[in-house]
């Protein structure tokens, strides 16, 4: 087996895809795999990928766009390369929280009340509109991960501020096409990850998620004790089973391969879990919930990478 990492690219995630391709190469460095890695610039990978040869396998250790949007695994199945993580179906339709909120809401799966509008749209007669329709709500780019991007309006300073750095929130999303206007339901933060291997889908864990910060934002996620994981999360075990149960139909419909973590919240007030997000690149850090939960469950990280390169895409 020789593999080849991709790794960094071109985004606001590009730090945290260094991390992760690290700890990968550790693994690899152990098990005696041969290993090159590939600092991915988008504008040049097509090109770049070709100087390689077929018998690689492409770890995919990128996050956020051209990474997990679908657009890299296009590139890697036209040239016949074997890579790791979904494909590019399941990459496309998860990277958009839109689309893969409509999925499983087919699946008479609950996620909280939201709207759609292009980036152009986002005014303050559009937030006004919003904040009469929902009261409270969330803004945030339908495409992206690591929660670049994300405002919580949860009352009049929120949104004060909201309308005064308007423009400036405006520039930090250029690079974004549309965005997500979502009703605000309030609730512990959890997140599930699924592994499959051999037509097995097993959900690791429940972990609840409490933030130094308003939520779990990048700072969190990738910060040494800006987050705190309560594992396994203190919910009652009947919706610890259903938040088992929807990351697992999550995987399955939404056509994940190898690995994903699928983000929910739980309203204790009407014991409904609400389904945000799935993720088919979930981060693979020292403080990652995903080696995390899969400690939890007694498979050690190494098993988990292993698991990843055994199952790719052709």
């Amino acid at each position: 087996m020789e593999v080849l990492i991709l790794e960094g690219g071109y985004n606001e995630e590009h730090e945290v895809s260094l991390v992760t391709a690290r700890q990968v190469k550790k693994v690899l460095k152990k098990n005696q795999i041969n290993y090159k890695s590939l600092v991915v610039n988008p504008k040049t990978f097509e090109k770049d990928i070709r100087k390689y040869k077929k018998n690689y396998i492409c770890f995919n250790a990128l996050h956020g766009p051209f990474g997990e949007d679908g657009k890299i695994q296009k590139i890697l199945k036209k040239h016949s390369f074997k890579y790791t993580h979904s494909g590019i179906y399941s990459s496309k339709i998860c990277f958009s929280k839109a689309k893969s909120k409509k999925k499983l809401s087919d699946y008479k799966i609950l996620t909280p009340n939201f709207s759609e509008i292009k980036l152009d749209k986002l005014n303050e007669k559009t937030i006004l509109k919003f904040k009469k329709k929902f009261n409270k709500f969330i803004v945030k780019p339908n495409q992206s991960g690591s929660s670049f991007g994300i405002k919580i309006v949860k009352n009049k300073s929120d949104l004060v501020n909201l309308l005064q750095n308007l423009k400036k929130y405006k520039i930090e999303l250029q690079n974004h096409k549309s965005l997500l206007f979502e009703e605000f339901v309030d609730g512990k933060e959890l997140t599930v990850s699924v592994i499959h291997s051999q037509n097995i889908y097993q959900p690791l864990a429940v972990t609840e998620i409490i933030s130094k910060n308003s939520f779990f934002d990048y700072k969190s996620k990738y910060s040494k004790g800006y987050s705190k994981h309560i594992l396994p999360a203190r919910i009652p075990n009947s919706i610890y089973n259903k938040c088992l149960n929807y990351a697992s139909v999550a995987h399955k419909v939404l056509k994940c391969n190898a690995i994903s973590r699928t983000d929910l919240i739980y309203n204790k007030n009407n014991n409904k879990v609400y389904y945000l997000e799935t993720n088919t690149q979930p981060g693979l850090t020292p403080i990652s919930l995903v080696p995390e939960q899969a400690k939890y469950k007694n498979f050690s990280f190494e098993n988990i990478i292993m698991k990843i390169l055994n199952k790719t895409n052709e």
